[in-house]
């Protein structure tokens, strides 16, 4: 196991997730949780980001610095890298939950290795319920997703397609009683077909920073 990673009981938890349903029996945590006060803001999207969801991604995380927010993402390709990368560079803390366990040689993607490390640099946390040496499988993601929801007080869609597991992701802060953000796409454009389809059923409108802050009570 690595040197500086430890186990979390329930008691350590984020108040937030120690409320849902199938709360995790144990967390393995590198890195540091953000202080007492802040609050959690979980970014999910496609793994197949466009040019207009990473631009979008950054300039609503950039326009958050200086307050007391933590980006909760899954390390995965596409919004959960962007939105990690966007928090680093705006100066905000941030938690990487992958489907993997923490020890260096399974953080998976590995393309993403690096981010992980950076992510600890800067003060971040990585945090798991899988074993320290565990690989990811398909199944885990669902698993994944639902502490990601727990323990935040928003989810922001940045981009969903018809099919997106982001979808499973969204639903889950329904059913959490999360305030459930989302990013509009044009009409036709497969990649934001689900983001729309939350919105009309009455998920929150993001455009700018502004709209985060007032979901979050900060404005």
């Amino acid at each position: 196991m690595t040197k500086d990673m430890r186990q979390l009981a329930p008691r350590d938890y984020p108040k937030k997730l120690r409320e849902i349903p199938h709360v995790p029996e144990r967390l393995w945590l590198r890195g540091a949780l953000p202080p007492d006060g802040h609050l959690l803001l979980a970014v999910v999207g496609s793994r197949s980001l466009s040019p207009y969801g990473k631009e979008v991604c950054e300039m609503l995380l950039k326009g958050l610095s200086g307050y007391p927010i933590s980006i909760v993402s899954g390390l995965a390709l596409g919004a959960d890298a962007c939105a990690h990368q966007a928090a680093l560079a705006t100066g905000l803390h941030t938690i990487a939950i992958p489907g993997s366990g923490l020890n260096d040689s399974v953080i998976a993607p590995r393309t993403n290795f690096p981010l992980a490390k950076e992510i600890l640099r800067a003060g971040g946390a990585l945090l798991s319920e899988q074993e320290p040496d565990h690989t990811p499988y398909p199944s885990d993601f669902p698993s994944r997703n639902r502490i990601m929801v727990g323990m935040s007080d928003a989810v922001l869609v940045i981009e969903a397609g018809e099919r997106s597991g982001t979808l499973i992701t969204a639903r889950l802060a329904t059913e959490y009683n999360r305030d459930l953000l989302c990013v509009p796409h044009r009409i036709g454009d497969p990649n934001g077909v689900g983001a729309n389809q939350f919105i009309r059923l009455g998920a929150e409108l993001v455009t700018e920073p502004q709209h985060i802050l007032e979901a979050l009570g900060l404005a």
